[in-house]
């Protein structure tokens, strides 16, 4: 198990790990050992995740979430198949413990008296600075 926190744990079963060859640094490395990590989570049937947080998940996923709601995650980073799978399974967590918090609700407030008398003033201030802009009357130097 992995724990995210928020009383929230995922399943390594549920997690699928893919060794590709990865660009970059490396050597002749890059091109004999397969060191790049693409993870596989399937946020949609996974479950390990409340409703509210599997729908923040896919949101906050963007691009990384597939139609079918598995999130892609590709670890590219490091030089070792390790280090890349350490990469993905913590971006991982900490992208479902983002989508654990939940967002604070909104509660509509309405401006002070003060503060819209301010503003009519600052509004008829500039008024008047741009109604004194008008064009010169000819015969008045």
């Amino acid at each position: 198990m992995i724990r995210v926190g928020h009383g929230i744990a995922l399943d390594e079963r549920e997690i699928v790990l893919r060794f590709v060859r990865s660009s970059g640094p490396g050597g002749q490395n890059v091109n004999k050992v397969a060191t790049a990590v693409e993870l596989r989570f399937d946020a949609a049937r996974s479950p390990s995740l409340p409703d509210d947080v599997r729908a923040r998940l896919l949101r906050l996923a963007g691009r990384r979430a597939t139609r079918a709601g598995v999130v892609v995650i590709d670890a590219r980073r490091h030089r070792t198949q390790e280090g890349n799978r350490r990469d993905a399974v913590e971006r991982l967590v900490e992208l479902v413990a983002r989508a654990a918090v939940r967002p604070k609700r909104r509660r509509p407030t309405k401006p002070t008296g003060a503060s819209r008398e301010r503003r009519i003033r600052a509004k008829r201030a500039r008024s008047e600075t741009k109604r004194a802009r008008g064009r010169a009357v000819a015969g008045e130097d």
